[in-house]
């Protein structure tokens, strides 16, 4: 079987395609700027709106009873605990319009931003809501508390939820996180959404905003229905639909360099495939070990139907395993996903720089740029054979009219520092500046850009890492 080749310099190798020009994907739209306006005016109207039917439901005779401040306070944090962590959820269910505008880094960021406040506020309502219950009954917090799981509907499922979500928040906190294997991380997180299902009837059925508020109910219902409905639809429905439709098989495993390996796929009608060069896939591969988990891969170039390559560098079990799949094995995809593509550009030139194996994003993200964008290329690897792609790098740059430049060798023996990165592009204040890579050297070269002058809005990223 002839090696399928993703060379700027050579045509595709099929018989049958050499007799015609190889149809190319469909070029990605730009994402529409009136998106993250109007979700920031729809979270902030929801918000107001669950703070008013908190404050709404209560009474003076109700707050001046005993306990009757603390379970208003416990309902007040309540629902809005309850109303972020289904913010949260959605950063994370891959809205497309949403998701383009943001990539995956900025939802993430978000999400993480986001996350301590709802966990936090959810902790405080089920302390109040005790303490309040208490004093109303005139007895110790700790009866009480075994009185409320033991007795009201559905506290015990709310008190199993309030666990998960606090599962999920210890072990997301850097240290722990650290030390986990990402499927296990993975699957923990899962739990937040079991968590959120868990709170459902609970919120409902005692929450002073929904009891005697037939209104209340069924707009809460809504909001989480349409949650779900997100998650099932995003993160589901469509990629099934996606993958059924394009129907990606294992064609090749190839080395690349050491450690680091390219998958070539086969499917149909690639040619609709609507994807921007710097984007990425959820890959899915139905595998024994495999099948159960999806992990994100950059596309290191643009299709050439009915082709479509990823690269992938063994840093866990789950890209170790890729390099041993086996031609034939069937794909399921989600995406594509991110915002690290030539959409982002407001100068007419630009400088990309890659650490390792953010190259791979790089590559296909250059071979995307306009003819004549002068792309002054940067490239930090430890090794020379690192550098991934050399050959099919410095041909797409140098048909952009760019150039390429190395930084080889280990980070305490070799700099890269402002001085380093404005000798080789003296301009760089004055172009769009694209970085990919681990998250420390992507956080250090963001860093340079902004010594260097290069303003914020022009400074784009993608961190590669857990």
């Amino acid at each position: 079987m002839p090696s399928v080749t993703f060379d700027p310099l050579l045509e595709p190798t099929s018989k049958r395609r050499a007799k015609r020009p190889a149809p190319s994907a469909r070029p990605a739209s730009p994402p529409l700027p009136w998106v993250l306006p109007t979700v920031v005016v729809v979270a902030v109207v929801g918000m107001v709106l669950t703070i008013w039917s908190a404050v709404g439901a209560e009474t003076g005779s109700e707050l001046s009873a005993p306990g009757g401040l603390a379970i208003f306070i416990g309902s007040l944090t309540g629902l809005v605990g309850t109303y972020l962590a289904l913010l949260m959820v959605l950063l994370v269910s891959r809205i497309p319009a949403v998701e383009h505008v943001l990539g995956q880094d900025g939802l993430v960021r978000w999400h993480k931003r986001l996350a301590p406040w709802p966990l936090s506020l959810i902790g405080l309502h089920a302390i109040f809501i005790t303490i309040g219950y208490a004093q109303s009954a005139k007895a110790g917090v700790w009866h009480e508390l075994g009185t409320l799981v033991a007795t009201y509907p559905d506290m015990l499922a709310a008190t199993v939820g309030l666990g998960l979500m606090a599962l999920a928040g210890i072990t997301s906190i850097r240290a722990i996180r650290s030390r986990l294997r990402r499927e296990t991380w993975w699957v923990v997180h899962l739990y937040l959404y079991l968590a959120i299902a868990l709170s459902f009837a609970h919120v409902l059925a005692l929450g002073p905003s929904f009891v005697g508020h037939p209104f209340a109910r069924v707009v809460w219902t809504l909001a989480w229905l349409a949650t779900a409905g997100s998650v099932i639809g995003f993160r589901f429905v469509l990629p099934l639909v996606r993958s059924l439709r394009y129907r990606l098989v294992v064609r090749e495993v190839r080395s690349e360099a050491p450690g680091v390996v390219s998958v070539v796929c086969s499917g149909r009608h690639l040619e609709r495939l609507a994807i921007s060069g710097g984007q990425f896939f959820e890959w899915r591969f139905l595998t024994r070990g495999l099948w159960w988990q999806a992990h994100p891969y950059s596309v290191s170039a643009l299709p050439r139907p009915p082709y479509l390559r990823l690269t992938v560098k063994t840093v866990g079990d789950h890209s170790a395993a890729v390099a041993r799949l086996t031609p034939g094995t069937r794909i399921v995809v989600e995406g594509p996903y991110g915002a690290f593509t030539r959409h982002r550009q407001r100068q007419r030139t630009v400088v990309l720089i890659a650490g390792g194996i953010g190259l791979t994003a790089l590559r296909s993200l250059l071979e995307d740029l306009a003819p004549r964008t002068a792309p002054q290329v940067v490239v930090r690897v430890s090794k020379p054979e690192d550098f991934v792609f050399r050959s099919e790098i410095t041909e797409l740059a140098r048909r952009r009219k760019g150039t390429v430049h190395e930084v080889v060798g280990e980070r305490n023996r070799v700099r890269f520092d402002g001085p380093t990165l404005r000798s080789m592009v003296p301009d760089i204040a004055h172009r769009d500046v694209y970085i990919c890579g681990p998250e420390q050297f992507v956080h250090q070269a963001v860093a340079i850009a902004h010594q260097l002058g290069v303003r914020p809005e022009a400074v784009h990223y993608e961190v590669f890492g857990f």
